[in-house]
C-alpha cells in the first residue's frame, strides 16, 4: 500500500476498522478493485501547515483509488487548481501518490477517512471518525481551517468540543474559534459545480479570504 508520507505517526490509523459498514465496504472493494488503495485515506500535506482543508470523505474512484484526498476524480479539479492559483500548491493537478504534487503551507484531510457507500457516511460513522480529526487539529495546530460543506463544518466544531448551534454553516461564513479561524465553503463536488451552486469565483473568494487572514490576520 503506497501512501504519502506527510502525516505524523499516531494521528491516523490506516488499518482502522472501527466502523463495521465501512470496513465491510472496503473488503468488498478489495475484491472488485484489487488495484485500488481501498483503506482509510490519510491526510496529505505538511502537518505544520497553517491552513487545514477538511472535506467530507474519500470518493470511490478518487481518493479510495489513489490514496490521496481529492485525487483521481472530479472533486479535486477545482480544489487543487485554486490552491495552485493562490500559491498553496506547486501545480494545479494532483494525479496520484508519488506524482511530485506538493502543497505549500496547506494540508488536506476529511471528516471521514473511509469511502462510504453512495458517498454517504452515517452520523455514527462521522462521530467515530471524529477522533482522528480532533487529534490532527491538536497536533498540527493550524491558524485557519477551511471546511468544505456542512458535514466537514460540523466535524470541525465537534472536534473542538463546541456547540453546533453557536456556529452556523454558510458559504463564505467565518467563525473565530479559540484555536483558529474557521472558513466555510460549499463542497467542491461535481454536483455543486455543475449546478452552479458553487462557481470557481465563489470558491476562490473563500480561499483568498483564508490567505489574507494568514498573511495579515484580517477576516470578515
Amino acid at each position: 500500500m503506497k501512501v504519502d508520507q506527510h502525516w505524523p505517526l499516531g494521528v491516523f490509523d490506516v488499518q482502522c476498522t472501527a466502523c463495521p459498514r465501512l470496513a465491510s465496504f472496503h473488503e468488498g472493494n478489495r475484491t472488485r478493485y484489487p488495484d485500488f488503495f481501498n483503506a482509510p485515506v490519510p491526510p496529505f500535506g505538511d502537518p505544520s501547515a497553517q491552513l487545514l482543508i477538511v472535506g467530507l470523505a474519500p470518493g470511490l474512484q478518487g481518493a479510495n483509488r489513489t490514496g490521496r484526498p481529492f485525487t483521481g476524480d472530479y472533486c479535486g479539479d477545482l480544489l487543487y487548481s485554486t490552491l495552485h492559483k493562490f500559491g498553496l500548491a506547486n501545480r494545479a493537478v494532483s494525479v496520484a501518490v508519488g506524482d511530485g504534487f506538493q502543497l505549500v503551507n496547506a494540508r488536506v484531510s476529511n471528516a471521514v477517512k473511509c469511502v462510504p457507500p453512495e458517498n454517504k457516511p452515517t452520523p455514527a460513522e462521522i462521530k467515530t471518525c471524529n477522533r482522528f480529526l480532533s487529534h490532527e487539529l491538536e497536533i498540527s495546530q493550524p491558524r485557519a481551517v477551511l471546511a468544505l460543506g456542512l458535514v466537514a463544518h460540523q466535524a470541525v466544531i465537534k472536534a473542538q468540543g463546541l456547540a453546533q448551534s453557536a456556529f452556523k454553516f454558510g458559504h463564505a461564513a467565518q467563525h473565530q474559534l479559540s484555536a483558529f479561524r474557521l472558513f466555510d465553503s460549499y463542497h467542491v463536488s461535481r454536483y455543486n459545480t455543475q449546478t452552479g451552486r458553487l462557481t470557481a469565483p465563489m470558491f476562490e473568494s473563500v480561499v483568498q479570504a483564508a490567505c489574507e487572514f494568514l498573511e495579515h490576520g484580517r477576516g470578515g
